[in-house]
C-alpha cells in the first residue's frame, strides 16, 4: 500500500530509516529532501539538513512533493502538548479539527479567488486504532490547536486557547489545510510529549522540552514500526 509519513524530530534521532534511500524531487514551492523504500516515502517536515522552526517550515513544498510524487494517503505524526488533565505526556491522539486562528492557512491558492472547505480526512485511522491496539491506544476525535512558535506559548495565552481544543502545537493545521487543496487524505497522529505551559503546575522550556522528546523515542519508533508493518 502506498502510504506517505510526515514527522518532525523524533525521526531524526531514529534508527528504523537509516536505511532507506536519501532523494530529492524539486517542485513549483521548492526542493524536499525524502526518504523512501518500497512503497514509503517520509519527509521530515523541519527538513534533514538544518532543521528549521516551525513558522519557518516550507509546508507547501512539503505537500506539493507528496502528491507529484503520486501519493494520495499521508499520515503525520506531530508532537503536542497536552491541553486537558486527562491526557498527559506519553498519550497518543488522533485529531478531527483544528484551531488555526493565530495567522493564515498555509494555501497553493495565491493567484486564484477560492479556497478549500477545511477537514481531516483521517480514513486510514479506523484500521490504525484497530491494529495498533491493545499496544497502542490512541485517542481519537481531539481537536487540535496551531499556535505560531517558535516559541513555546505563555501561560496566559494556555489559559485561552485550552478552552478551545485538546492539544496545542505548531504545524498540522498547515499541512491538513494543504492535503485538502491539493486532494491528499491527510491522517493525523500525535504523541504528547509535554503538558503545555503552566497546565498541571508545569513549566515548559526548550532544553526540557527536547528532554521529553527524547524520553518517548523508543515509543515513537514502536510506533513506526507497527505502521510499516500494517501496511507493508
Amino acid at each position: 500500500m502506498k502510504v506517505a509519513f510526515l514527522s518532525g524530530t523524533s525521526i531524526v534521532n531514529s534508527t528504523l530509516f537509516a536505511a532507506w534511500d536519501v532523494k530529492t524531487i524539486k517542485t513549483a514551492q521548492g526542493e524536499v529532501t525524502y526518504k523512501n523504500k518500497g512503497d514509503f516515502i517520509l519527509i521530515n517536515r523541519h527538513g534533514y539538513a538544518f532543521p528549521l522552526p516551525p513558522h519557518a517550515i516550507n509546508y507547501r513544498a512539503n505537500v506539493r512533493a507528496l502528491a507529484d510524487l503520486g501519493y494520495k494517503d499521508v499520515v503525520s505524526l506531530n508532537s503536542v502538548g497536552s491541553l486537558k488533565p486527562e491526557l498527559p505526556p506519553g498519550t497518543f491522539v488522533s485529531c478531527s479539527d483544528y484551531v488555526g486562528l493565530q495567522q493564515g492557512p498555509a494555501t497553493f491558492f495565491d493567484t486564484e479567488l477560492r479556497g478549500g472547505a477545511p477537514g481531516i480526512a483521517n480514513n486510514l485511522m479506523p484500521r490504525l486504532i484497530a491494529q495498533l491496539a491493545p499496544e497502542f491506544k490512541i485517542h481519537p476525535g481531539k481537536v487540535y490547536v496551531q499556535m505560531r512558535g517558535p516559541r513555546f506559548e505563555t501561560k496566559a495565552e494556555i489559559r485561552i486557547v485550552q478552552h478551545w481544543g485538546d492539544v496545542v502545537g505548531m504545524t498540522a493545521a498547515h499541512e491538513a489545510d494543504l492535503c485538502t487543496e491539493a486532494g491528499l487524505n491527510y491522517n493525523s497522529l500525535a504523541l504528547i510529549d509535554n503538558y503545555a505551559n503552566g497546565l498541571e503546575g508545569t513549566e515548559i522550556d526548550f532544553v526540557k522540552f527536547k528532554d521529553l522528546v527524547k524520553d518517548n523515542q523508543a515509543k515513537v519508533n514502536r510506533l513506526f514500526a507497527r505502521m510499516l508493518e500494517i501496511f507493508g
